[in-house]
């Protein structure tokens, strides 16, 4: 077996850093090509958008379970199985162009990256104590929006210049860069296996999700990010179809939207001493004043000024929540850190591919008066649990200290 060698630490936690935006990264850099790759494959927009949604579910699916499987076999063997069979799954997409084909790759790109993500989340918790724990584990958030900043951005141009493809020749080029770094500087990070038991396994899960602030925490996690998954599947065909832009403006316009996210990230971080619901007590409040302006305002005004001005400012708040909530799940349960990292990761994404694409499908949203009125249905409904949230953990006198300064 071999082990993280400590003389490589600093070059191994980069790597991890690297590789934790790789789900967001998979997910974005070809949404500037989503109305490109139904022309080009002769299939309704929807179906290709149902390849989103099959990398997400099983993506987050898979991250609900496998946490228990790098707990028991460790974090490093799995890892690099990962990155090759996902670079391989790129490679295909790319060169199959088959939508049968691409949602059986996209399935397996999404199980993947939960393998690879979940363990480079543990690989902290592995690692690292305390402040620097806490500190690492805040920057999380930050990093993983670093995908919706720069993945529609470079796929906007790749789509221009190249075609869809050009996407995952890129996704599987670079996860086979960093499999040779991860072969040369990484190790194992994993020194107290556990023994893979069903029965103590399962409990551990019931416990988890049998813990109100921690199923809430995932819940709002997943909402916060399934404002960006919904703009991310409209807003091609918004920008494209109806305002008659480019794909490179749609990547300008997620680029934005990224960089609205991890401002949100950032701020938390630099306010993370007031307390968690002094935190976000304030940036739910001003969610609802924007979605009540929005669906206000749109209902007599139309145009891409007023898409990004509300929507970049939604996200923005969001990016604030989901860092404070996230850092909160990712640290509740230190035990058995696979399982934890994996329901946290894994709720983001079945919550938010669920909310995201049922609402899609409900309300055909095809104008921004009908994305607006989606955006208020899931701040409100973000709004009230939040305040569940709170109950939750006013209540529960076993939260570890450090993890709020302040209950109320």
């Amino acid at each position: 077996m071999k082990f993280q060698n400590t003389k490589y630490l600093y070059i191994s936690t980069l790597l991890a850093f690297i590789l934790i935006p790789l789900g967001g990264l998979t997910t974005d850099i070809y949404i500037p090509s989503l109305p490109a790759m139904a022309e080009d494959l002769n299939v309704p927009v929807e179906k290709v958008q149902v390849s989103l949604l099959l990398f997400m579910v099983s993506s987050g699916f898979s991250q609900l379970f496998i946490g228990s499987i790098l707990d028991s076999f460790g974090r490093y063997r799995i890892n690099i199985f990962a990155l090759i069979t996902f670079s391989l799954a790129s490679f295909i997409i790319a060169l199959v162009p088959e939508i049968y084909v691409i949602y059986l790759m996209r399935i397996v790109q999404g199980i993947t990256v939960s393998l690879i993500i979940v363990g480079k989340r543990a690989f902290f918790v592995d690692l690292y104590k305390g402040e620097k724990l806490k500190h690492y584990t805040s920057l999380f958030s930050i990093v993983w929006a670093t995908a919706p900043i720069v993945a529609p951005f470079i796929g906007g141009y790749l789509q221009v210049l190249f075609g869809w493809q050009s996407n995952f020749y890129l996704l599987g080029i670079l996860t086979f860069i960093i499999l040779f770094f991860e072969l040369r500087f990484t190790g194992e990070s994993l020194q107290n296996f556990q023994v893979f038991k069903r029965k103590e396994i399962a409990a551990v899960y019931r416990k988890m999700l049998g813990t109100p602030d921690f199923y809430l925490g995932l819940i709002i996690i997943g909402l916060s990010y399934s404002l960006l998954v919904i703009y991310g599947m409209v807003s091609p065909f918004i920008i494209e179809k109806i305002y008659g832009f480019s794909p490179v403006v749609t990547g300008y316009s997620s680029l934005a939207s990224g960089i609205a996210l991890m401002s949100g990230g950032i701020i938390s971080k630099l306010m993370i001493k007031k307390g968690l619901f002094t935190n976000i007590n304030a940036a739910i409040i001003l969610q609802l004043i924007i979605v009540f302006v929005m669906f206000a305002v749109t209902s007599k005004y139309d145009g891409l000024v007023f898409l990004l001005g509300f929507t970049l400012s939604l996200h923005l708040l969001s990016g604030f929540i989901f860092n404070n909530v996230y850092a909160y799940s990712l640290q509740r349960f230190t035990t058995n850190v696979g399982i934890a990292s994996g329901l946290t990761g894994g709720g983001v994404y079945v919550v938010s591919s669920v909310a995201g694409y049922g609402l899609i499908n409900v309300f055909e949203i095809k104008d921004i008066q009908t994305f607006a009125m989606v955006n208020f249905i899931i701040v409100v409904t973000l709004f009230i649990v939040i305040l569940l949230f709170r109950k939750a953990i006013v209540s529960n006198t076993d939260i570890p200290s450090h993890l709020i300064k302040s209950k109320i």
